[in-house]
């Protein structure tokens, strides 16, 4: 199955940004295939390097970036990062801005868009 994933919190907020990582991973070890993850909302947070994690933590954009590392395309809304002064020089690797455009079309390409978050 082809999924398409929608990450909508931040990732301290809330459990969705650990579900969707999950959900990713597990889904991938099944054999299914990701075609992307978008990060809207607060959930643009996500992709920071910023963040400055305490070693006995959990780093979730870490995890998302090994994600990306296999393959997926971790995609930013640009105007949700605008926003919360997110832009290319603080995007921790992996993932990449872009419009609401690359949503649709990772919504169209797969079976099943999941949705994480509010």
């Amino acid at each position: 199955m082809k999924f398409a994933v929608l990450v909508q919190e931040g990732p301290y907020h809330h459990q969705s940004s650990d579900s969707a990582y999950q959900f990713v991973t597990a889904a991938m070890d099944k054999g299914h295939e990701i075609i992307g993850v978008f990060f809207y909302h607060d959930g643009v947070i996500n992709s920071s390097k910023l963040a400055d994690i305490q070693a006995d933590d959990r780093n979730i954009t870490k995890r998302w970036s090994e994600v990306g590392e296999k393959g997926v395309d971790l995609v930013v809304c640009i105007a949700a990062a605008k926003r919360r002064g997110i832009n290319d020089d603080v995007l921790a690797p992996g993932f990449r801005i872009s419009g609401l455009g690359q949503l649709t079309e990772m919504a169209i390409k797969s079976d099943r868009l999941v949705t994480f978050g509010a």
